[in-house]
């Protein structure tokens, strides 16, 4: 999906209600909120190592370099959102989600970089 389709459709989202529609873009207080609610499902795409140095509570690790949409939660109303370090990787992820036809996942594009400039919490370990 094109950054400027994901900007347009980041000003949209007011609210984690409902089933997300492929594309969305979370911000920062939507994951937050959504983690806190346990209200979304938190895939993180970085490599393992990474992911081990620190990673958002609640998040599951499931590198971009081995990644399979298969290997996603189940569709559900409970929207998968992708993160990485930037942003670029969940992007990638987002479009072989796309291309194995979920239409349940988004993306903070955000990612650990903003994640962790709004000192959000981080844990270690696997």
């Amino acid at each position: 999906m094109r950054l400027a389709t994901w900007a347009f459709l980041g000003g949209l989202i007011s609210s984690l209600a409902g089933s997300a529609l492929a594309g969305e873009i979370f911000s920062f207080d939507q994951v937050r909120a959504g983690l806190n609610s346990n209200r979304i499902h938190l895939v993180d795409v970085r490599e393992a190592e990474e992911f081990a140095v620190g990673h958002l509570p609640g998040a599951v690790n499931l590198p971009l370099s081995t990644f399979k949409a298969e290997q996603l939660p189940p569709p559900s109303d409970i929207p998968v959102v992708l993160m990485c370090r930037s942003g670029r990787r969940a992007g990638e992820a987002m479009t072989i989600a796309e291309a194995a036809g979920r239409s349940d996942v988004s993306v903070y594009t955000g990612s650990m970089i903003e994640w962790t400039e709004k000192n959000g919490p981080i844990v270690t370990g696997p």
